[in-house]
């Protein structure tokens, strides 16, 4: 696997993966939608600590500086 989320994109990622886990726990959200944002939650943080998306695999997309 290849690197392909840089360090902004990583940062962004944490951020709202950890906001959606919070919001899955905490907010009260009807009960398929908080499973829907701790998975996607959980999804984002993993891809931001192995700085590798699969998605953007697919695409293409790059937001690693080039070395």
């Amino acid at each position: 696997m290849k690197a392909n989320v840089g360090g902004l994109d990583r940062i962004v990622r944490v951020v709202a993966g950890l906001a959606l886990l919070l919001a899955g726990f905490m907010a009260g959200i009807a009960a398929p939608w908080n499973y829907v944002a701790m998975g996607a939650g959980a999804v984002f943080v993993l891809t931001s600590m192995v700085s590798f998306c699969p998605l953007y695999a697919i695409f293409g997309i790059n937001s690693c500086p080039t070395k």
